[in-house]
């Protein structure tokens, strides 16, 4: 089965239950502090799940872009990727736990023909404050499912987003991945069961004083990977076996000249980071590399592909990179159409990075000349080996292999400890720069929310009327708007511009919202950025007669209520785009 086909079939398959399409959201999400990317497909969905009506309606499906790097060190197994697709459907206060379970069963068994004898699931036990999900056991044990497969769970079988919130059981899907005779008991620890769907019910809200009430509207979350689901149809326990991977592992085995059997894990890293590489570079937010947030990554990805690249002896500065990413615009350009037309963007911003890349790995090269040639004796210490990681992106590997050539030793162990406490710290800082999620949206954020509108208005008073967003980041602290410019502004615009914003705050402007046709809102004016990404109902929020924008939302009622507006820096972003950071106080 193809991928290409896996995605249709869902569709088609929840818009026969009524459900809408919904397009994919983009990959850098919009306003949402806290991840560097959407990481799931319920993230974007989070305002709705929280009450927000969806112009939509009430039953949606897509197949979502999502990029997850926890797990880095792990790609160049069988079955981590750093980008993948979800393929979800939701109900927003509409169907519940019945619809749901029977509608993931039918779309198992009756559209990807999978046998009933072949599934386990496993349900919420219960615990002292949620009883157990015997609804659910007893729907499974209608639809076919025998008790002895249905494992009981509290663990893994309970969902919240944070320390408080919606939060519900789950009920999850496995199908057994080996030629070995099924057993009749389903073990949930054995790796032979392979997860492949998840059915979330929000059906309670945890408080602070840690108790639960039933939330008045509940919702259903659904997540199924495409990667993972393609592999199990085609009977692949090497997700890059299967026909998704295919192409691009063909044609990393031409250009190498190399068979994938034996260059696994190199193939694998370079099939998968360029292909995220692609999707980064694609979006609309216009990340580039750097050395921080979504660009870190862009960049470790393209440089960690390289790395692999010339492990497999390929010539790095040949257009190795251009032809896998074009074919893999051509795989993914009719399902999202950023990546065809960001075609060029795509290739320039990896052409670029590979040079840079290569006079950086040539610096490190003559770092490490220097270092060996002050050693006293023959072990490099964790230091120095740190140091060619964390400067010259140096891998340890290559670092060895060097020092092995000179009869050098190195302090791996020490080396690694101190990459260990190197990842610990930025996890920690990860963690407290994007935590959030549902408990986003503060009154502070739905503040800077408001402002960025303000912000976006006074620019196109005082600098230019063709002035648009790009993009835009808010977080407790502050917020981060990003806009086409072909200037550094001067400080007597960014001070006009300070003032305007401020004047409107003291003026106290009403903020209203309104729903409308697509086509009524861009008639009436309303600014809009992407608009082949909204439905075509759409919600448009007025401030006073100085700005109209079509957005999700949250914002305030009246401008009086945002404090005072101060611009702490203006900097250019990328090529034509300037950046402001601002607070309020």
């Amino acid at each position: 089965m193809e991928n290409t086909n896996l995605k249709d079939l869902y569709i088609n398959f929840f818009v026969s239950k009524g459900h809408v399409q919904i397009p994919s959201a983009p990959v850098v999400p919009e306003n949402d502090p806290s991840v560097l990317f959407n990481t799931a497909g319920m993230q974007p969905l989070i305002p709705y799940l929280m009450g927000q009506k969806h112009p939509y309606g009430t039953r949606l499906c897509d197949y979502q872009k999502c990029i997850r790097t926890n797990d880095l060190d792990e790609i160049g197994d069988g079955t981590h990727h750093t980008f993948f697709e979800m393929l979800g459907n939701w109900s927003l206060g509409d169907y519940f736990k019945q619809e749901a379970i029977t509608w993931s069963f039918e779309f198992l068994t009756t559209v990807l023909n999978i046998p009933v004898e072949k599934l386990a699931v496993t349900v919420f036990a219960g615990n002292d404050l949620i009883p157990k999900d015997t609804e659910a056991i007893e729907l499974w044990k209608k639809l076919g499912i025998k008790e002895e497969r249905i494992a009981q769970t509290v663990e893994d079988n309970f969902w919240i987003a944070g320390d408080t919130g919606p939060c519900g059981s789950d009920s999850e899907m496995f199908y057994w991945r080996s030629n070995e005779p099924v057993p009749d008991k389903f073990d949930p620890e054995d790796d032979r069961w392979v997860e492949i769907w998840n059915d979330v019910f929000m059906q309670f809200e945890k408080h602070e004083d840690g108790t639960i009430t039933e939330l008045p509207k509940k919702n259903v979350d659904t997540g199924m990977g495409v990667e993972r689901t393609t592999a199990i149809l085609e009977g692949k326990t090497d997700n890059y076996a299967s026909s998704i991977w295919k192409p691009i592992i063909s044609l990393i085995e031409e250009i190498s000249d190399l068979p994938y059997e034996g260059n696994e894990k190199s193939m694998r890293i370079i099939a998968d980071h360029i292909r995220t590489a692609v999707f980064i570079l694609a979006d609309n937010a216009g990340i580039k590399p750097s050395n921080t947030d979504q660009g870190y990554i862009l960049r470790r990805l393209i440089r960690r592909a390289i790395r692999h690249a010339k492990k497999l002896n390929i010539d790095v500065n040949s257009d190795w990179d251009q032809r896998i990413a074009n074919k893999l615009i051509d795989m993914y350009g009719d399902y999202y159409q950023e990546v065809k037309e960001n075609k060029q963007v795509v290739l320039e911003g990896l052409s670029n990075e590979k040079v840079k890349f290569n006079r950086t790995l040539e610096k490190g090269l003559k770092e490490f000349e220097k270092i060996v040639s002050n050693l006293n004796g023959d072990l490099l210490d964790k230091d120095l080996a740190f140091k060619l990681y964390d400067t010259y992106g140096f891998p340890i590997e290559l670092t060895v292999e060097l020092a092995l050539e000179k009869g050098i030793k190195v302090d791996e162990e020490g080396f690694k400890q101190k990459f260990k406490e190197h990842q610990e710290k930025s996890r920690a800082g990860s963690e407290q720069k994007f935590k959030g999620g549902l408990a986003g949206n503060s009154e502070v954020e739905t503040k800077y929310h408001t402002a960025t509108h303000l912000l976006n208005a006074a620019l196109k008073v005082i600098v230019d009327k063709n002035i648009h967003q790009r993009g835009s980041n808010i977080t407790v602290e502050r917020m981060r708007f990003d806009f086409n410019c072909d200037h550094k502004l001067t400080d007597e615009e960014k001070q006009k511009v300070e003032d305007l914003v401020n004047e409107w705050i003291k003026e106290g402007l009403d903020v209203t919202v309104t729903e409308m046709s697509k086509e009524e809102a861009i008639a009436s004016g309303a600014e809009c950025m992407f608009i082949e990404k909204y439905p075509d109902i759409v919600t448009v929020y007025t401030i006073g007669d100085v700005s109209k924008e079509l957005c999700g939302g949250p914002h305030v009622k009246n401008t009086s209520e945002l404090g005072h507006f101060k611009i702490k820096k203006e900097e250019a972003s990328s090529a034509g785009v300037r950046r402001i950071k601002a607070i309020l106080e």
